[in-house]
């Protein structure tokens, strides 16, 4: 007698409907909408339908843990979709520049400067001298001119749109040298080479990865050259048998050939930290003096303000640059405007090292971290003590941001270690209600009190003791 082959189950149809568990998540956290409940089951049941597919139906599994399981994490999708983004995080990492918390924090000025320029209307546009229109940027390129002593000054909204506008403005059509050992990657995959062809320029590439002479630049050149490019290797460092072309050999190139030189700086400083242990080459006012035409580099950096691409640079070429079309496209809002204002303003008035988180940070003296972890190491363990080793010890940690490559800080940290392990506990850091990011190393985490800011040992005291407490649980 025949028999059909036995049909296993589709464990997909298993899964709660969508109301069902939209119910359930509801009743659970009447906290979140209805809206981001519905989406985060949407979500968490696709989750679930994918890996179904790529897995082995289990008989054994126990429907009622399923849809707990599915419940909590529909509930933890809901709760990212309405909390806000970006959300506050605590730095624990000991990176001031860290790109992925947001670069520089800025001072409580420069948030109130937003504030008052959000809530109301505003001179962005209007000379109210005149009664006419107005240039949105007169005053912060005022500001930089002052600063810098620079013979003018436009801002953009980053850095890339600033090297994207200066080279669409000298060299659209004709072509950019640049050394091989120049040619960086920074996150998020962008590349040097990639913003030099989306401007429509053709880049020549001269000397080797290690090594590039002034002579690789003067062979290079020829009618089509539009200007020589310098870019600061914002990432890596080049050790070894190397050599690198100065941005002074390459300004008295360009001179010599009537060529502009233009200079991606990357990260500058409007201080002269170089007494302080920093390197010269980050204070932008000294890179023109070497001789460059055009500088550019980012606001949200070592400089300590809002996101923009500052230029500084020769009046006939800056102008060219402001009155490219491209300029409009790349303009900045009214609230970074008045955050970079206030920024520029506070250090005219010599209060930038008081004022600006990041140069705090930075300058902060070393035996005041030390004071600070070793008292949050004694706080963490009165009450962790039992469940945890805690104890602070010096470190080292970077500048962040692409800013100083090789360049280190010494620091001070508190070091956790408990019986989980410090990848899961450093996970339900980052699920707390004011998530922590923290280093790990040796499977402890390492919290840094460098970055840390007024109030954030209350938010690591109580995101430590939920991730333990919930490792108990789980253990």
């Amino acid at each position: 007698m025949y028999r059909s082959p036995e049909v296993k189950p589709d464990p997909r149809r298993a899964l709660p409907a969508v109301d069902r568990l939209a119910g359930a998540v509801g009743a659970k956290r009447p906290d979140l909408p209805a809206w981001a409940v519905l989406e985060g089951v949407r979500r968490a049941l696709a989750e679930a339908r994918e890996r179904l597919s790529r897995s082995v139906p289990d008989s054994e599994a126990d429907g009622s843990r399923v849809s707990r399981d599915l419940s909590d994490r529909s509930a933890v999708l809901a709760a990212a979709l309405c909390g806000g983004q970006p959300r506050r995080v605590v730095n624990a990492t000991g990176i001031p520049l860290h790109t992925n918390l947001g670069r520089a924090p800025l001072a409580p000025g420069a948030v109130r400067a937003i504030a008052q320029i959000a809530a109301s209307y505003s001179d962005l546009e209007l000379d109210l001298e005149t009664g006419r229109r107005g240039d949105r940027l007169s005053a912060v390129c005022s500001k930089l001119v002052l600063l810098t002593e620079a013979s003018a000054a436009l801002a953009v909204n980053n850095n890339a749109a600033a090297v994207l506008l200066a080279l669409d403005t000298l060299a659209r059509g004709r072509e950019a040298i640049v050394s091989r050992g120049e040619l960086v990657e920074i996150g998020g995959s962008f590349r040097i080479p990639d913003i030099v062809e989306r401007a429509g320029v053709d880049l020549v590439e001269v000397g080797t990865t290690n090594r590039t002479h002034p002579s690789d630049y003067e062979r290079a050149i020829h009618s089509r050259t539009g200007l020589l490019l310098k870019v600061h290797r914002s990432n890596f460092e080049l050790r070894g048998f190397v050599a690198e072309t100065s941005l002074g050999q390459l300004a008295e190139i360009g001179r010599e050939k009537g060529i502009p030189v233009v200079e991606d700086l990357g990260s500058g400083t409007l201080i002269d930290l170089s007494t302080r242990g920093f390197p010269a080459e980050i204070y932008a006012p000294a890179r023109l003096k070497l001789g460059a035409d055009v500088v550019c580099f980012s606001a949200d950096k070592l400089l300590g303000g809002p996101q923009a691409g500052l230029v500084l640079g020769s009046l006939e070429i800056v102008e060219a640059m402001r009155r490219n079309p491209l300029a409009r496209a790349l303009r900045l809002d009214k609230l970074s405007l008045a955050a970079l204002d206030w920024t520029l303003e506070c250090y005219l008035e010599g209060r930038a090292e008081r004022e600006l988180p990041v140069l705090r940070q930075l300058l902060v003296p070393y035996h005041r971290l030390e004071t600070r972890a070793r008292a949050l190491a004694a706080r963490l363990d009165k009450v962790w003590g039992g469940t945890a080793r805690i104890h602070a010890e010096p470190d080292r940690g970077f500048v962040g941001g692409g800013s100083l490559p090789g360049f280190e800080l010494d620091s001070w940290v508190v070091v956790l270690r408990a019986s989980a392990s410090a990848e899961e506990i450093s996970k339900r850091l980052r699920a707390a209600p004011v998530p922590v990011v923290a280093r790990l190393r040796d499977d402890a985490l390492i919290f840094d009190v460098r970055t840390l800011l007024e109030g954030d040992e209350d938010a690591i005291e109580q995101a430590i003791g939920l991730a333990l407490e919930e490792a108990g649980r789980v253990e």
